[in-house]
């Protein structure tokens, strides 16, 4: 057990996220007290005594506000970590899940890649092929959103909660088809009820990009599909439409009829998601379907007609090493997706795998999973993929990140849109999130204290039961707030 001590509950979020990164095995207690003598007081057990690490008062500049001294408390921690652990973190004292926002915002400034890449390596401790990595990104990401209006365009997510089965990693808030098959047309009946308040509303903006995932919107069978997407169709214009995008995701739950509904409705973009292709891994992670069903699915895709096929994988699956990725690398560089996104594996509290089912040793960890992306990056590169958006997650595996990489002419507009929070995203459906950026600041919902923002988060309930029940009152919280 690690205990961190802290002065000031605003330490407490950064420490506990970097001692989780450095440390990802361990069961980690974080408490303030407003008394202590030091900022951080970080214990460290050991088998004969414990070990502490401490940021003195001394240490930090008297004069400096909250911020800079939260700067300089994460600094300090990061190179006594370093120094005590020899290791480095990918993306150093970084813990927000966007890092290639800071890029972003220094790239708008004017400020050059000479002068970017040892900024942000010295300032934030990024290792520096990450800085390089964040500062491509945001090179191609701006490109991109100069296409987007900000400030009339808009984006729609549309959400279905169900999958075939639910696979041991997965956090989302999604049931099994079987569980839940009883409750899908009411479902479906709420969520439309959602998507035409949300079209009506917003009648007077410009619809850029539409998004239906999950869960895994396949699991719906074709007719309702073909309900779903007409209700979308005869709602929402088309006008500015730039790329619509359906997660086929499980090769299991694709048939050449759905598909055929998919692309009769003019779908620009699909996702057939393998994780893995080795069928042990499959198995392990609650998978029910084959690697052979993901090549008959993809397949089957292409003689439909689709030109822009998404696969994504997941790097450090319990049980796989670097040779296991090679392996998924070398078959789906033989399938020709148009994209590839690469997800670092992160454990969360809802999902039924824990930290313990990974390897305890984090600088193994670290090593294969470094070993893995770099795999990846390499194999991106082969099929002339270039990465166009990055996040991260809370408790990712050796504290790396997640890379979509695309054709020259494929990358993914709306996840750009998802990571720079520079257009709202209004979304429908269980635990569904809208992001209203709005043009002037407003009291934050909620708060005590005079301060303002320009991002307003509106969530949907994520219990199916409790959406399908309550969609009145999800539709009236919308309202509260859409386009005002």
């Amino acid at each position: 057990m690690i205990q961190i001590i802290c002065k000031s509950e605003a330490y407490t979020y950064n420490t506990y996220h970097m001692m989780k990164a450095f440390f990802p095995s361990e069961e980690i207690s974080c408490q303030t007290e407003e008394k202590a003598s030091n900022y951080v007081t970080v214990k460290l057990p050991k088998e004969q005594e414990e070990e502490v690490l401490q940021i003195k008062e001394e240490q930090i500049c008297a004069t400096a506000d909250e911020r800079e001294k939260k700067y300089q408390i994460d600094i300090q921690l990061y190179d006594l970590l370093k120094e005590k652990t020899g290791r480095e973190l990918a993306w150093g004292i970084l813990t927000g899940v966007r890092p290639t926002k800071i890029a972003m915002q220094e790239l708008e400034t004017g400020r050059k890649e000479e002068d970017f890449i040892p900024w942000f390596t010295e300032e934030f401790r990024v290792r520096k092929d990450k800085a390089y990595l964040a500062w491509e990104i945001a090179n191609r990401e701006k490109q991109l959103l100069d296409r987007l209006d900000y400030e009339e365009g808009y984006s729609l997510y549309v959400g279905i909660p169900f999958c075939p089965t639910v696979c041991t990693y997965c956090s989302f808030s999604s049931g099994s088809l079987e569980a839940w098959k009883h409750r899908v047309e009411d479902y479906l009946e709420a969520l439309c009820r959602e998507l035409r308040f949300i079209a009506e509303r917003s009648r007077e903006k410009k619809l850029n990009t539409i998004y239906i995932g999950g869960g895994t919107p396949t699991t719906l069978n074709a007719d309702q599909l073909e309900r779903l997407l007409s209700c979308i169709d005869t709602n929402f214009s088309r006008e500015y439409l730039l790329e619509y995008t359906v997660e086929a995701g499980r090769p299991d739950s694709i048939t050449e009829e759905k598909l055929q509904v998919i692309k009769r409705h003019q779908v620009t973009r699909i996702s057939i998601n393998p994780q893995s292709m080795q069928q042990k891994t499959l198995d392990a992670i609650g998978r029910k379907h084959t690697v052979e069903q993901i090549r008959e699915a993809y397949a089957l895709a292409r003689n439909v007609g689709f030109d822009n096929i998404n696969m994504d994988i997941i790097a450090g699956l319990p049980g796989e090493d670097i040779r296991d990725m090679e392996d998924t690398l070398e078959q789906i560089t033989a399938l020709h997706p148009d994209s590839l996104t690469v997800h670092s594996l992160a454990i969360k509290r809802a999902a039924r795998m824990e930290m313990k089912d990974l390897s305890a040793d984090a600088g193994q960890m670290n090593e294969t999973l470094s070993g893995m992306i770099e795999a990846a990056q390499k194999a991106a590169k082969k099929m002339e993929l270039y990465p166009y958006y990055l996040y991260r997650q809370k408790n990712i595996a050796g504290n790396f990140e997640n890379v979509g990489y695309a054709k020259v002419d494929k990358a993914g507009i709306y996840n750009i849109l998802i990571m720079e929070e520079k257009q709202s995203i209004i979304a429908a459906g269980a635990g569904a999130s809208t992001k209203l950026v709005l043009k002037d600041p407003v009291p934050v919902p909620g708060s005590k204290k005079k301060k303002t923002t320009r991002l307003i988060r509106v969530e949907n309930v994520k219990a199916i039961d409790a959406y399908i029940a309550r969609i009145d009152e999800m539709i009236e919280r919308k309202g509260e707030w859409l386009w005002h």
